[in-house]
């Protein structure tokens, strides 16, 4: 006796081969959905929690010396490990550079241009030049192994470097530079450096 095949059932298990999502597609891609933007709220949120928190520090030039108090901060932790401790390093050495990318990024995209404006383009100039040395100090810092002799070494000269320089900012340019400018464009010179700050967090 023939047996009869129904042609939608037929055609349903057409559609149901070893790659295809079957009848479920609607569930797995709102869920893939779903799961994105968890994935990007909470990036989002990290990043607003972060920047929020430099905020809080004041005005563009507290929040530029609290970032040189944690630099400082991380580089101690550095200096403070010794050869065994490689992982350490290396973790440490990743905060230090990203704190380092976001502060330069802060610095040369908001108030460098500030100083030119205010006709101290040399000055400028000089912390540019100097931000691009810390910038090799870094990339060859990645280039070694962390319990090669001469990389505690070369932190040492790092922060040595990076002191002198955040000294200089601290000092001179950052009280020099506020002077100068009135309430509103300091004021607007906080929200610039917030807003590329939240980019970089």
């Amino acid at each position: 006796m023939a047996t009869r095949t129904d042609s939608n059932s037929r055609s349903r298990n057409s559609q149901s081969g070893p790659f295809s999502w079957g009848d479920n597609t609607g569930p797995l891609i709102g869920a893939a959905i779903a799961g994105a933007g968890l994935a990007f709220a909470a990036h989002f949120g990290r990043k607003a929690i972060m920047q929020g928190l430099e905020a809080s520090a004041g005005d563009w030039g507290e929040m530029l010396k609290k970032d040189h108090d944690e630099i400082r901060g991380i580089l101690d932790q550095i200096i403070a490990t010794d050869d065994s401790q490689t992982w350490k390093r290396s973790m440490l050495l990743m905060k230090l550079a990203h704190k380092l990318d976001k502060h330069s990024y802060e610095e040369e995209t908001v108030i460098y241009p500030a100083l030119r404006d205010d006709n101290d383009v040399q000055q400028a100039d000089e912390l540019d030049k100097e931000h691009g040395h810390v910038k090799t100090f870094i990339f060859e810092l990645k280039q070694m192994e962390t319990d090669d002799p001469n990389w505690i070494g070369k932190i040492r000269d790092l922060r040595d470097a990076l002191v002198q320089h955040m000294r200089m900012e601290e000092d001179q340019i950052i009280p020099n530079l506020r002077k100068d400018l009135d309430e509103e464009t300091n004021s607007k010179l906080t929200m610039m450096v917030n807003k590329a700050g939240f980019m970089m967090a």
